[in-house]
């Protein structure tokens, strides 16, 4: 009877749903993660504006976004912004939409602290060249800025695939959610079921975002050297 819990895992289609809600929760983090990258890359370089307006602005958005938990947006987004606007917004798409969100906040800062650490005898350089500031950024300055993001980048995807553990609370059906619908349908015939399949998950977890972080480790390494 010892092992009753750990055979939950593999009645019927149970593990091959375990492994579904957790590609639901990186696909989510993937895409949020490639668009956090393109538009961080665009509010880091507006950032550096010396506009105060623009400044102004900016800081806002990048405060409150750090300050309001990601529940909470979550919530605004699924349930205000679809009842404001009268719109239709799927859970998924609403996760996209406020991971995006955070991760530009997050993105943009890391973009303009690279951007600013950037010598600025790189910046005059380019125009000694005859490059246009268009030229300079695109040719001199991104290149080295994306170089030490990426590391950075890759670490924000882990902590993107572990936040989407929130997204249960809106109805997207994620590994915690099989979980919990795999655990209540056995509540009574196998009443030990929870420890195996949460203790499943933590290694799902585990070895998805293990790698990812010896990949980060490795390139920030590789780069330090050269």
């Amino acid at each position: 009877m010892q092992d009753l819990g750990i055979r939950v895992l593999f009645m019927g289609n149970n593990f091959t749903r375990l492994l579904q809600g957790l590609w639901v929760a990186m696909r989510i983090s993937l895409i949020s993660v490639g668009l956090s990258m393109i538009f961080g890359i665009i509010l880091g370089v507006i950032m550096t504006s010396r506009n105060r307006i623009i400044k102004a602005i900016t800081r806002v958005y990048l405060e409150f976004v750090r300050i309001m938990p990601q529940l909470v947006l979550l919530f605004l987004v699924y349930f205000g912004l679809t009842k404001a606007f009268g719109i239709n917004l799927s859970g998924e798409v609403s996760s996209v939409i406020v991971f995006t969100v955070w991760g530009t906040a997050e993105m943009g800062d890391l973009v303009r602290g690279a951007l600013q650490s950037i010598p600025k005898h790189q910046y005059e350089s380019g125009e000694a060249l005859g490059l246009s500031k268009l030229q300079v950024y695109w040719y001199i300055i991104l290149p080295q800025t994306l170089r030490r993001l990426i590391p950075l980048a890759i670490n924000l995807t882990t902590r993107m695939i572990k936040t989407t553990s929130l997204i249960v609370m809106i109805g997207v059906v994620e590994v915690l959610k099989v979980a919990q619908q795999i655990i209540e349908a056995n509540r009574y015939t196998v009443p030990d079921s929870a420890l195996w399949i949460y203790g499943t998950i933590f290694f799902l977890y585990f070895i998805v975002c293990w790698p990812i972080s010896l990949v980060a480790k490795a390139l920030e390494q590789h780069w330090k050297e050269q």
